[in-house]
């Protein structure tokens, strides 16, 4: 009785070890096949940048699924393209795909003190990323007629860029300029519309700012009239038009890095020659959506929920 006893033991704890193993590669396997990182969109001086592929589902043969570009934050000088298991752009992704968008997640190149890359660079990269999956959209199973872009802070900035910026614009890599695509819409999550108003980063309740991002636009030594045309050349609200592709700005009322006074002025911006723009205000937010002084108003998750279904509605219209 003891003997069989220990054999159903073993037998269990074997079957219970297989078990565990058939579970662990099948998350490998649903990893593989709904991710793809590091793919390399084009090299520079630099080095190599890539991009990572964020599937709904594993593709089949023949699928062009909705694309959604991802750019990054850090302020143009820091970050990278890793999503991550949690944190608030895991969750957005997850969001996006639950409503059957592919999230491309990439990363450019960025300002340091010592180099020559500029804003312009980040947003040249940024363009570039998209031409790349444009030109291979069938080996990635992408639809290149539905691009979204969506960004947060820095991120955000490049995203408006993206939408609002003639397609042939900050032309980087010539292997990639023929590239066709059609945009549909963007979203911004806390990103800065225009640098020549600096008042506009007066942090709530504040009053005067410095330009903290002038360095990172143009190096010492410019003067005014070239300082004007840079800081305009990457300011999205610069290209605003009354035909621009819908912009939704979504912004928290507590944020001191990019105060919401941003989103209001490009609604007005936009109001005042009949744009498409719309903002998504969160009370008690700061910077990253955190909470600030009570509990956010909408929640997070209604603003992510709001986020993907901004884009699944334009994506029907």
């Amino acid at each position: 009785m003891t003997n069989s006893l220990q054999m159903h033991s073993k037998l269990s704890l074997i079957a219970a070890f297989w078990v565990a193993q058939i579970a662990v590669l099948q998350a490998e396997t649903h990893s593989a096949t709904t991710t793809k990182l590091d793919v390399v969109y084009k090299t520079t001086e630099q080095g190599q940048l890539k991009l990572d592929l964020h599937y709904p589902a594993a593709p089949k043969a023949g699928a062009k699924i909705p694309l959604v570009l991802f750019t990054h934050g850090g302020g143009w000088a820091a970050g990278n393209k890793t999503i991550g298991d949690r944190g608030v752009r895991f969750m957005g992704v997850k969001a996006l795909n639950a409503q059957g968008f592919c999230v491309a997640s990439v990363d450019y190149r960025l300002c340091t003190k010592e180099g020559n890359i500029t804003v312009r660079d980040c947003v040249t990269d940024a363009k570039d990323a998209l031409r790349f999956l444009a030109k291979n959209a069938a080996q990635f199973s992408l639809d290149a007629e539905r691009v979204f872009t969506w960004g947060d802070s820095a991120g955000g900035h490049l995203a408006q860029m993206l939408l609002l910026s003639p397609p042939e614009s900050f032309q980087g890599d010539p292997t990639l300029a023929d590239a066709k695509y059609h945009l549909i819409a963007g979203v911004s999550w806390y990103g800065p519309c225009d640098f020549e108003k600096i008042d506009l980063f007066t942090p709530p309740g504040g009053n005067g700012v410095r330009d903290r991002f002038g360095s990172r636009i143009l190096k010492a030594g410019a003067d005014e009239k070239a300082k004007l045309a840079a800081y305009r050349e990457v300011s999205p609200v610069t290209y605003l038009r009354a035909d621009s592709q819908p912009l939704l700005m979504m912004q928290g009322d507590q944020d001191p890095t990019i105060p919401v006074h941003h989103a209001r002025y490009m609604k007005e911006r936009g109001d005042a020659m009949r744009a498409p723009v719309e903002v998504f205000i969160v009370e008690n937010s700061g910077h990253n959506w955190r909470e600030v002084g009570g509990a956010l108003r909408p929640s997070i998750e209604e603003i992510m929920t709001k986020t993907a279904a901004f884009m699944k509605q334009q994506l029907r219209s």
